[in-house]
């Protein structure tokens, strides 16, 4: 999957404080192979593009309403030389135009198991206290493909932790950024590099 013997562009999508972005740009910071070479929120106010700003890495707001705009969305991803994207905690519906340009290389992560706590609503708070309502033992992270659905496209990578009796949301939340923070950045290398995971 790499690009004629380029070095390999990821922009990385985010709608709010992007601690996954930042943890990126940390892991891909000296790589051989691939950049972080552009971050994009849906949000002007979103922290991620602070996280961008301190590290050097160009970055931009595409608002809600702009991401129907096949030409300016296209537009700014191939000028911008992108070869994957990954998103990071980004909370609008990829457009079908984007998905086509970029087939297989659209990488999401959801903060729990796929595909029984998945689906439009189902993201931050809201998919944590889904878990702990539903009494499951385990909870973890799903790294997928993206498709024309949310958090339906094909697994790449699950793993589980522990549900404790007395988890709270915030709890369960902590427990899961500390996975996704481990497995995240090595599990889209992997994939862009190898093809598996």
């Amino acid at each position: 999957m790499q690009n004629n013997g380029n070095r390999i562009r990821i922009a990385m999508l985010a709608s709010g404080t992007g601690t996954n972005v930042e943890n990126f740009i940390r892991y891909f910071a000296s790589h051989a192979q691939i950049d972080i070479s552009l971050v994009v929120s849906n949000k002007a106010d979103a922290l991620v593009l602070s996280r961008a700003v301190n590290a050097g890495i160009p970055h931009l707001v595409i608002r809600n309403d702009q991401w129907n705009d096949p030409d300016l969305v296209l537009g700014i991803f191939t000028e911008s030389r992108i070869d994957f994207i990954v998103l990071a905690g980004f909370l609008i519906l990829v457009p079908a135009f984007l998905i086509r340009q970029y087939p297989d290389k659209i990488i999401n992560i959801h903060p729990a198991l796929l595909p029984q706590f998945g689906g439009k609503g189902m993201y931050g708070r809201h998919v944590h206290k889904a878990v702990l309502e539903s009494g499951n033992p385990l909870s973890g992270i799903s790294i997928h493909l993206v498709n024309e659905r949310y958090d339906e496209g094909r697994l790449l990578f699950q793993t589980t932790l522990a549900v404790d009796p007395a988890d709270t949301p915030e709890s369960l939340a902590t427990k899961i950024h500390k996975l996704e923070y481990e497995h995240f950045p090595r599990v889209v290398e992997a994939y862009i590099l190898t093809g598996t995971c």
